[in-house]
């Protein structure tokens, strides 16, 4: 798999990615969600792609204090094959490089599959609490 930076030509497939993993929930719209990470750290949006088509996606963020990473997603053809592990490693390191010391995210609580996945690679139950603010209500 190559991985290299999200190209505005990646969005309908990516799109359609997000929705066959099953990360796309009614309060998410998204266009508008890579319309603004294009717009801070767009170098943290990364696709990994196999014989021309996109298989696997991550966004990464980094705020100064913490790191994030968001719409991990690896087609089910292709998961089972190291890719999820590959553009998490990538991801991870970019976001090291901006001087990032933690990195942080978000697993609904019933995806266990995903959890498991995630502790494989070295995350662990934080046991805190993720609580959110939503500013806006339209898809």
């Amino acid at each position: 798999m190559n991985i290299r930076r999200y190209e505005e030509k990646d969005r309908k497939v990516v799109i359609d990615l997000w929705e066959q993993c099953g990360l796309l929930a009614s309060q998410n719209d998204p266009d508008k969600d890579i319309a603004r990470k294009l717009k801070v750290d767009a170098d943290l949006f990364l696709v990994g792609v196999v014989n021309n088509s996109v298989v696997a996606t991550v966004m990464g963020g980094y705020e100064g204090h913490r790191g994030w990473i968001n719409y991990l997603a690896v087609s089910p053809d292709h998961q089972r094959k190291g890719y999820g592990q590959s553009i998490m490693t990538a991801v991870e390191e970019l976001i090291i490089a901006k001087g990032c010391p933690k990195i942080n995210l978000q697993v609904r609580n019933t995806n266990q599959t995903v959890i498991e996945f995630y502790k494989a690679i070295g995350y662990g139950n934080d046991d805190v609490v993720g609580l959110g603010k939503r500013f806006e209500h339209d898809n």
